[in-house]
């Protein structure tokens, strides 16, 4: 990718939003502004004397800077051509831009933050701002499809990634000439879940069978990519870049994704009851639900990095400025309610995909895809141990490293 920084005659460089759209974000401090998130250059901000650079609140397009332009006691600053990127291989000493903060040579100031909202006391008040809102995220999804100009056969630039869930299912309901996609080890639950989803909602699906060569292969680019090679940071990417990878193959250049629904509308195990949860801190489901959002700037800069390395631009609609607030506003039951999760998303996924989809469960892709069980095959079989400490993480590193493992290409 070629340095986004722009020439002296360009007045911004930004990815997400107009420049219009930014400034006014920026004067009002309003974190939800509209759109699915901005990042970049913004020349002539207001009540500011010199460029900045911008990331919104979720963090929903990835930026960096130089670290040396960030210090004070030298003469380069963060602005700067050649200073910042979009992507993090183009920087020496990459750091990334916090989400919701503007970069300038005074500094990193913090002027977005999300809403700490109140829960909607009216529950079918809650349930419809949260239909009211996908459905306007999604018929944009679908909107921009049809403004593609490739025709209805081709559903227009756009493929699916689609697991079989709820979440992927609402995206792949909105456009229904865009094939789907899904990746995984044969035999894997996401394979299964996707292939009888898509079946039920007569849909053309194409699996994308992952083998030991393309693991290895796509964990060195995820982790070229990223910067990451922590094992679960590479295996929940190296799925969706091979997904995406497949989608771009046939001609696709962009991919929408399910991204953010888990955190946003309570889908992870750990929201269900927290008090009783060492893995969050909260005791109520909305405390916990919180948590789980703040995890998203840092998920989804390795997500988009490692579908851009594959040839595609992520579209997310679920993380929609207008998703966003109204799920920050649902009251506890419509988060959890017994052992189910996501309740507000899937009353509003039905009657828009089969009840078989709309109630599915759903698997983490590193484990749904098989990829977390065959990256530990793998390490095992080239002598990482699991009596090992972090043997899977070694095995990683000495992929990405010069020197193959021995075990490399035993299928």
């Amino acid at each position: 990718m070629s340095p986004a920084t722009p020439p002296d005659d360009v007045d911004s460089a930004l990815r997400g939003a107009a420049p219009n759209r930014v400034r006014a974000a920026l004067r009002d401090g309003d974190p939800l502004p509209g759109g699915c998130g901005f990042a970049g250059f913004l020349t002539d901000p207001p009540d500011r004397e010199s460029p900045v650079l911008v990331r919104d609140a979720l963090g929903r397009q990835p930026l960096f800077v130089e670290r040396d332009a960030l210090d004070p006691e030298t003469d380069r600053r963060p602005t700067d051509p050649g200073a910042w990127d979009f992507d993090r291989g183009a920087c020496d000493d990459p750091k990334s831009v916090p989400a919701g903060s503007v970069v300038s040579a005074a500094g990193t100031e913090r002027v977005w933050r999300l809403p700490d909202s109140e829960p909607t006391a009216d529950r079918e008040v809650a349930l419809s701002a949260v239909d009211d809102a996908v459905t306007g995220a999604l018929d944009d999804l679908a909107s921009s499809v049809r403004s593609a100009g490739r025709g209805e056969e081709g559903g227009g630039d756009l493929a699916v990634a689609f697991s079989g869930g709820v979440d992927s299912g609402l995206v792949a309901a909105a456009v229904p000439e865009a094939p789907c996609y899904v990746a995984g080890f044969e035999g894997s639950h996401d394979v299964a879940a996707a292939r009888d989803a898509a079946d039920a909602m007569g849909r053309d699906l194409r699996v994308v069978e992952i083998t030991h060569d393309d693991l290895t292969r796509a964990v060195r680019s995820v982790a070229a990519a990223t910067g990451r090679r922590n094992p679960m940071d590479v295996a929940i990417a190296v799925p969706l870049y091979l997904t995406a990878e497949a989608a771009a193959a046939d001609g696709f250049d962009r991919l929408a994704v399910g991204q953010g629904a888990d955190e946003l509308f309570g889908g992870y195990s750990k929201v269900v009851d927290p008090a009783e949860d060492p893995r969050v801190d909260a005791d109520t489901v909305r405390g916990a639900r919180t948590e789980t959002v703040r995890t998203l700037p840092d998920q989804l800069a390795r997500d988009v990095l490692a579908l851009r390395a594959a040839g595609v631009e992520p579209s997310t609609p679920l993380l929609d400025d207008r998703v966003v607030a109204a799920a920050l506003a649902l009251p506890d039951d419509l988060l959890v309610d017994g052992d189910e999760r996501k309740v507000a998303l899937r009353r509003v996924a039905a009657g828009r995909v089969p009840e078989s989809v709309s109630t599915a469960d759903k698997k983490a892709v590193q484990y749904g895809t098989y990829v977390s069980r065959e990256l530990d095959r793998l390490a095992r079989r080239a002598g990482y141990k699991r009596r090992m400490d972090d043997h899977v993480g070694k095995y990683v590193e000495a992929l990405c490293s010069e020197e193959k493992p021995a075990g490399e290409g035993r299928n």
